[in-house]
């Protein structure tokens, strides 16, 4: 009966084991990333990033939350402080590229402050 038991605990734990997914860093500083976008936070996104030691140009690209780039969520979230600090990170070339403009007219954020923030900084 004791064999028993400890078979079957270690079957649920092997059975665990396979089936869920580990979290990785990456997978926790893009959870992080998008919380601190969604709440507007920008001082905890900066304290993130830098104890990461991760650079927002460098990743932007890599980062999707709700399918949407940082500048796209956080023009919908409204979140204008972490938003402009975004526009302020990254290169002029990577926001002349018109993405998230062309994003913004298209779904009637075309006078947001973050819109207003690329506009100025790539020189439009």
């Amino acid at each position: 009966m004791k064999l028993f038991s400890v078979a079957l605990v270690t079957v649920v734990l092997l059975a665990n084991l396979i089936v869920s997914k580990p979290v990785y860093a990456a997978d926790a500083l893009v959870i992080s990333i998008c919380n601190f976008v969604a709440a507007d936070d920008k001082n905890r996104l900066r304290k993130k990033l830098r104890s990461s030691k991760v650079k927002l140009r460098n990743i932007y690209d890599g980062i999707a939350c709700n399918g949407m780039s940082l500048l796209q969520f956080a023009m919908q979230k409204n979140s204008v402080n972490v938003g402009q600090y975004i526009v302020k990170r990254l290169p002029s070339g990577k926001l002349a590229k018109g993405a998230d403009l062309t994003w913004a007219d298209a779904n009637g954020f075309s006078d947001s402050a973050i819109t207003t923030a690329i506009k100025e900084r790539i020189g439009n």
